[in-house]
């Protein structure tokens, strides 16, 4: 299990668009992926529960990854944000 802080730096955050294209990353690694947002873990492969998370500009969230290719899903997904 891979854990990494990060701060959001895409200038409207995780909205539809964005959100939508990280899920689909997300969901093309055999991984688990998850996003630790104010103690909530949130499946960072469901559109629905990175959308509910409303993530923003400038807020902090930890990226977990855990499985077969955990160490290339956190550095695509983190430089994605």
């Amino acid at each position: 299990m891979i854990k990494r802080n990060i701060v959001i730096d895409l200038p409207c955050g995780l909205q539809a668009k964005k959100a939508a294209e990280f899920v689909e990353k997300a969901s093309s690694f055999d991984c688990n992926v998850f996003i630790l947002k104010n103690e909530k873990t949130i499946e960072a492969k469901s559109i629905i529960g990175v959308m509910s998370a409303a993530i923003r500009f400038g807020e902090e969230i930890t990226l977990v990854t855990d499985g077969c290719d955990e160490q290339n899903a956190i550095k695509v997904l983190a430089s994605f944000l």
